[in-house]
């Protein structure tokens, strides 16, 4: 009777172990892992010029619903500017030069703006850069400017 007792209570703690471990499939953790370092690619991306704080803090707040107001505080606050993709992907400009310089000024006449840039993206842990070599507002797509707090 004991060990019963022992066998259910060690099954009992090894499925609340199962419960707490991340499931390896889970597909945050999924796309973590193809996310691995690389040596940069060419590519085009598309998405809203805007600050970073407030797409991290509200996940309400996307690359086509936001606060436009808001973004525009926030970068004229000197909050990093981010490109946020449709499908929110983050992608951090920068330049291809050590010691690396501010992008801000190319990129300030955009926040608010849905863009299209061209240029070599850099992957590392799930952080994404962008060197962006050509930047370009995309016409026809529908902006909701006037979410609630960002």
């Amino acid at each position: 009777m004991r060990s019963t007792r022992m066998n259910l209570c060690a099954l009992t703690i090894l499925g609340a172990i199962a419960l707490a471990v991340p499931n390896s499939a889970h597909p945050a953790q999924a796309a973590a892992a193809v996310d691995t370092p690389d040596s940069g690619v060419s590519a085009t991306i598309e998405g809203l010029v805007r600050d970073v704080a407030c797409p991290m803090q509200n996940h309400n707040s996307t690359a086509t619903h936001f606060n436009l107001k808001c973004a525009q505080a926030c970068a004229r606050a000197g909050s990093p500017l981010i490109i946020l993709t449709r499908s929110d992907d983050i992608y951090f400009p920068m330049t291809d030069q050590m010691p690396d310089h501010s992008v801000r000024d190319q990129l300030v006449p955009y926040v608010g703006k849905f863009v299209r840039v061209t240029g070599t993206v850099y992957r590392r842990n799930g952080t994404r850069t962008i060197v962006i070599r050509a930047i370009s507002v995309v016409k026809g797509v529908k902006l909701d400017t006037n979410l609630g707090d960002d």
